[in-house]
């Protein structure tokens, strides 16, 4: 899952990489929001001990690891406990010493070497420009916001079969006309960002395991959620998981509440259990094949993902300007994924019924829920050509209802818990509901830069329903006319510019239709400055 990509799109990036590039002069960035994943490495071409802090998980570690539903991991996790870092161990003392930050990934705590700790962290400074915020409605304009994020974590190894991870969290952020601050995204003291418990071991022939306690999630479809990584406080989750790994299969059992990071006291952050995420991920690895003179690895994925929330992301659309009907919401979301490499070409073929009910808040009958989703993405890989390009297109649909209807079904779809910020639009300020989206990708790598552009047109599923961003339903009813949006040309550049550091500019303009500018929406420009360092 990423940009950072889906696996199928993280297993696109650079298979053919070395070991030594990997472990010096990679892109490691693991901010979600990123429209270019970090460089990854193909699984059938260079071992999971080769490319560093993988896990056994054979075939699932394609994607850098992003097959086996923990996010990309080699060389730094997405999510942080899902590394390894006990290859250090059987290395020289010279080859440990190549980074001294590998003195902090695996500290022996007894003789034996069975007990051990290995520390992680992260600081990232970002800068972000905006002349028209959320389409011109945060009543702000040119607004300038400097944030200021550290993680820091230690992962305990008690034997082969348990280990405990937590993770603390800081977080600053200032500026000018700034906006959103006060939703706890933002600001944390301190906090507990994740803490939790992992015992594992072979069942059944499978690599199990059980994690229990808060933590991030990533396996799930991106277009539908991600960790949240555009604002400092990623997106966690307080429950229990369960997956097994076989050769060729694996699955993955989960039922989490929301963690509730409003409370920006030290310690603070408690459980909204107002919010849930429960069910089902599987994953079959289909046989190896030759395409086009080169391997082919494809995967069959089919999940169930169930949503229970309520507040503003329930809330359906009516057809006065501005109101909404308050309710909750149950979202049964049924999908099906086929994904992988097939020679020079990256696929991406998703499919996704949304069944359910909404609950009116006050009165009025229960509405039953039918939406879906279809996400498409198709890129070609020339890897002997400057720069390694790659080009392609991505095309998705997000279904439409009717704000003009009461009753009756419902026909949009809901992702209440953010889709990944650069899958169609880094400013947060569409979402994936009632959208088409269609455009070019093209990317090129050259020693330790990377560039992609993304050039998406987006329209209204349903002209009968209204715009959506993030968590936020627009105003704009009856005098938009029209099922054009506009289009938002995106590029971004990274440059990984010594070990552990990264930096990364991003640019999106959103060039509005007439009718969404008639209606009151203004175009704009999005600029945003990363500096991030990680060990």
């Amino acid at each position: 899952m990423g940009f950072l990509l889906s696996p199928a799109d993280a297993a696109s990036k650079r298979d053919e990489i070395s070991h030594k590039y990997i472990t010096k002069t990679k892109i490691t960035s693991r901010d979600s929001v990123r429209l270019v994943p970090p460089l990854k490495v193909d699984a059938n071409d260079i071992t999971a001990r080769q490319s560093g802090n993988l896990r056994h998980w054979g075939v699932f570690n394609a994607g850098n690891g992003a097959a086996s539903g923990f996010g990309p991991v080699a060389p730094y996790g997405q999510a942080r406990w899902a590394e390894d870092w006990s290859f250090l161990v059987r290395q020289t003392p010279a080859k440990r010493k190549q980074d001294w930050f590998n003195t902090l990934k695996h500290i022996s705590l007894t003789d034996d070497g069975t007990i051990w700790l290995s520390l992680s962290g992260e600081s990232r400074l970002r800068y972000i420009f905006e002349t028209q915020p959320l389409l011109g409605t945060a009543h702000v304009t040119n607004a300038s916001r400097v944030l200021l994020r550290n993680q820091y974590g230690a992962d305990l190894h008690m034997g082969q079969h348990v280990r405990v991870y937590v993770q603390l969290l800081n977080a600053e952020a200032g500026g000018s006309n700034t906006y959103g601050y006060q939703t706890g995204l933002q600001r944390e003291r301190l906090d507990l960002q994740q803490g939790l418990i992992e015992v594992h071991g072979r069942i059944l022939g499978a690599d199990t395991g059980v994690i229990a306690g808060r933590q991030l999630f990533l396996d799930a479809p991106q277009s539908m959620q991600s960790v949240r990584d555009l604002p400092n406080v990623q997106q966690t989750w307080n429950g229990v998981r369960g997956y097994a790994i076989w050769k060729r299969t694996r699955l993955d059992l989960f039922d989490f509440a929301q963690t509730n990071v409003e409370p920006v006291g030290i310690f603070g952050n408690g459980v909204n259990y107002g919010g849930r995420l429960f069910g089902a991920y599987s994953s079959t690895a289909l046989p190896k094949f030759q395409f086009l003179g080169k391997a082919g690895q494809m995967f069959v994925d089919v999940f169930y993902l169930g949503y229970l929330y309520s507040g503003a992301n329930a809330a359906l659309p009516k057809a006065a300007i501005g109101q909404v009907q308050a309710g909750s919401t149950r979202r049964d979301s049924f999908g099906a994924r086929v994904w992988g490499k097939a020679g020079p070409l990256t696929l991406n073929l998703d499919g996704i019924y949304q069944g359910g009910t909404f609950r009116p808040a006050n009165s009025g009958a229960t509405r039953p829920v039918h939406a879906y989703a279809a996400n498409a993405s198709v890129t070609y890989s020339e890897t002997g050509l400057w720069g390694a390009p790659v080009a392609g297109m991505q095309a998705d649909i997000f279904s439409g209802g009717n704000y003009s209807k009461t009753n009756g079904s419902v026909g949009t779809f809901g992702a209440p818990y953010v889709a990944a910020p650069p899958y169609n639009d880094s400013t947060l300020s569409l979402t994936s509901q009632n959208l088409i989206g269609v455009g070019p990708i093209v990317q090129a790598a050259k020693g330790t830069v990377h560039m992609r552009i993304h050039v998406p047109f987006f329209w209204r599923e349903s002209t009968s329903d209204a715009v959506y961003g993030v968590n936020k339903t627009y105003s704009f009813r009856n005098n938009l006319h029209g099922g054009f949006i506009g289009v938002a040309p995106q590029a971004q550049i990274a440059w990984s510019f010594r070990r552990h550091w990264t930096w990364t500019h991003d640019l999106e303009g959103l060039a509005l239709s007439r009718g969404m500018r008639q209606a009151g929406a203004k175009s704009g420009l999005f600029y945003m400055q990363t500096l991030t360092f990680e060990f």
